[in-house]
């Protein structure tokens, strides 16, 4: 008898396709990535799941490359403690105590309380609150102005980083325009002035030893002994916040010695003779005993920034975290000035490029003013949130706030202050989140936010000269939305008619962009900004001040009360104070960025991140270890009149004596404690600019149990 057999169907096998993004993290390096999606014919209401993500090679600046955090950013996605429907709070602030809603429930509860917060109180009792935790042209910000400038909302002022930088550069050469970090390649002599280029920056770096390998000597200006430093041809280590003085001791030395060009001086700045005056009382000798260096040191510098060329100065944002922030900017910006270092490609100076981006960019148009009431609305600044939420001769106080894109119980100095205010149980606090954070924790009603995967945008870079184009490669998970539909929803819960308040998404980034042939960034994935491959903002000056020269001697400083001229001042809570404060706290202490698995606040919680690095310590000198009998291991107390914090102690070579570090990036969890370092910082604003001295911050160190 014949059998039959039968032949079973051939597993049908996923399919797979790949989708251009940029990474959207408060990171210069805005990288280009590939991310791999499966998709599931046999399932056809299934969606497609993200199963790689990688660096994209065509990328002209990142080179394929991604950071140990981005590099495991599907594990974010995919977390399993993702926030991915609305929540509700139903125990005491901060307790974590939660309970799931339907996005319609959230909606109503927000627009009740809301709406009636505005009718008793006024729109100006509402305060939004949002930082870089994306960086998208318009997921960062752009419905949001609308949508509060409809209520008549405070507006948000300052910055956490990167405002007092254009200010201080701008008191110079009256922009914060400078040059194209990547021409760091061309140069002879490069000083990285207070950045960890190879963590926080870790695709210039490429350029650099380029620079290197073509005979320039690379020098590393920072109070730690950073792993760029370890990497340097030649490292100083001034004390934290004395770099102005060293700038002046290094004029000095291009004074004393002719080392200008006098040429450039005399068609491109004013107030070379009131400079030189000033410079001349900041001998080598005095700027060591301020800066904590070896008065060779100085000399050498000086002599080798004044005769090298081109000589490439790079700085990023850290410097700016003093009280005397703005003018450490307005000082650095003089160098290329005195010696003509702009005539050269891959000379002069280099920072943020943001202030390139409006090249292309128009982000006026997210901001109506046919939207805001007739009257000024009330501002406040962003760094002084705390202060904000616990002042009780604000008029309205704040009754309403909203957070997105930043976690400011941990990002924000003074962090004590800001847990009370969120604390109070008049406080009507909604977070648009991805996970718990500390913040969120003390939320009345929380959005599940979307991740860069699941929304599109575009993303300018502020460390280099290309638009990034991010393709939602998959759909939100859950119930998560991106920032600009949770603004449509509010609005449409308030009532709100206004057709701007509905703009889509498209139509958001198309209105932005100018110049730029948006299908083939889309299809591309980058596009250069409309600017010149040889970038040389002031070869034949052309600076942006009235006089059209280098401010050497600014009268706009000094019609705003600050010194006219390059100057250093000692902090009033820093290297160099004095009295009962330095008495009680002689340590100063560093927040830096150390970590390689994480910078800012987004993935010290994660499983591969964190733990990886081991937990939150206290680092010292071994000096000021053994005059406290510490030994590295051993559980310690950090505190000062804001907070306390118990961490373990680490002894090594990296910090001047004087100085302990606390590192900046861990939630409280982790902290094991409701404390984290920003609990200790110092939220005096800057000279000007609008930002805060994290940096100017004394502490003491004391041992609590030796390591059992």
């Amino acid at each position: 008898m014949a059998t039959t057999t039968t032949t079973e169907p051939a597993p049908v096998l996923p399919h797979r396709r790949t989708v251009i993004g940029t990474c959207h993290h408060d990171c210069p390096d805005s990288c280009g990535w590939v991310v791999t999606l499966e998709d599931h014919p046999e399932d056809t209401t299934s969606a497609p799941t993200a199963v790689r993500l990688r660096g994209n090679p065509d990328h002209p600046y990142s080179r394929g490359e991604l950071c140990p955090k981005v590099n495991r950013f599907l594990d974010r996605v995919y977390s399993p403690d993702r926030i991915l429907r609305p929540l509700v709070r139903r125990g005491a602030k901060g307790d974590e105590d939660f309970t799931q809603v339907s996005w319609d429930e959230a909606l109503a509860l927000v627009a009740e309380r809301l709406g009636e917060i505005v009718r008793r109180h006024g729109g100006e009792a509402v305060l939004p609150w949002w930082s870089a935790g994306t960086q998208g042209l318009i997921q960062q910000s752009s419905l949001d102005l609308r949508f509060f400038a409809k209520l008549g909302a405070s507006r948000l002022t300052g910055s956490l980083c990167g405002a007092v930088a254009g200010a201080g550069t701008a008191s110079t050469n009256g922009s914060a325009r400078a040059a194209d970090p990547t021409d760091v390649r061309f140069a002879r002599l490069v000083l990285l002035w207070g950045t960890n280029t190879r963590l926080t920056n870790r695709h210039l770096w490429p350029f650099v030893e380029e620079a290197r390998a073509n005979g320039a000597t690379i020098v590393v200006i920072d109070p730690m002994r950073t792993m760029t430093a370890e990497s340097a041809d030649w490292f100083l280590q001034p004390l934290p916040g004395t770099d102005v003085a060293l700038m002046l001791g290094l004029m000095h030395v291009l004074v004393r010695d002719d080392l200008i060009d006098r040429d450039y001086v005399e068609r491109h700045t004013v107030g070379f003779e009131d400079l030189a005056k000033v410079v001349m009382e900041w001998s080598p000798a005095r700027v060591a005993q301020v800066c904590g260096l070896d008065p060779d040191e100085v000399e050498r510098l000086g002599r080798a920034y004044g005769t090298i060329k081109p000589a490439f100065i790079r700085t990023l944002i850290g410097a700016e975290h003093h009280e005397h922030g703005a003018m450490f900017f307005r000082a650095l910006a003089c160098l290329p000035a005195l010696t003509g270092a702009w005539r050269h490609r891959g000379g002069g100076l280099a920072r943020s490029v943001g202030a390139w981006i409006d090249t292309n960019v128009d982000e006026s148009v997210f901001d109506p003013p046919t939207l805001a009431p007739p009257t000024t609305r009330r501002t406040v600044n962003m760094n002084h949130l705390g202060r904000a939420l616990t002042d009780p001769d604000m008029d309205p106080p704040v009754k309403a706030l909203f957070v997105w894109n930043g976690n400011p119980l941990v990002s924000v100095p003074n962090a004590e202050l800001t847990r009370r205010g969120l604390a109070r149980e008049d406080l009507f606090t909604v977070a648009s989140e991805q996970f718990l954070t500390d913040t969120a924790r003390y939320a009345d009603v929380i959005f599940p936010a979307a991740t860069q995967i699941e929304q599109t945008d575009v993303v300018p870079s502020w460390g280099h000269l290309y638009l990034g184009w991010n393709t939602a490669a998959i759909p939100p998970l859950g119930e998560a939305v991106p920032n600009t539909e949770l603004w449509r929803r509010l609005a449409r819960a308030m009532g709100f008619t206004e057709p701007e308040l509905f703009e889509d998404d498209e139509s958001l980034l198309r209105s932005a962009l100018h110049d730029v042939d948006i299908e083939a960034l889309r299809e591309r994935g980058f596009v250069r900004l409309s600017l010149p491959e040889d970038l040389r903002p002031y070869a034949d000056g052309a600076f942006a001040t009235p006089s059209g020269r280098a401010e050497l001697y600014s009268e706009a400083l000094a019609a705003q009360g600050h010194d006219p001229l390059p100057a250093f001042h000692p902090p009033g809570e820093g290297v160099g104070g004095e009295g009962e404060l330095t008495q009680r706290y002689p340590l100063v202490l560093m927040t830096p960025k150390t970590h390689t698995r994480f910078l800012n606040t987004s993935y010290s919680h994660l499983p591969k991140h964190g733990p990886a690095e081991g937990g939150p310590f206290a680092e010292l000198d071994p000096a000021d270890a053994a005059a406290r009998r510490i030994t590295d291991g051993d559980t310690v107390r950090v505190w000062n009149d804001r907070g306390s914090l118990t961490l373990t102690a680490r002894v090594g070579a990296r910090l001047r004596p004087g100085i302990v570090a606390v590192p900046f990036g861990w939630w409280s969890d982790q902290h094991g404690e409701r404390s984290t370092a920003n609990s200790l910082t110092n939220d005096t604003l800057t000279d000007w600019g609008g930002g805060v001295a994290y940096g100017s911050t004394r502490v003491e160190v004391e041992g609590v149990s030796p390591r059992q």
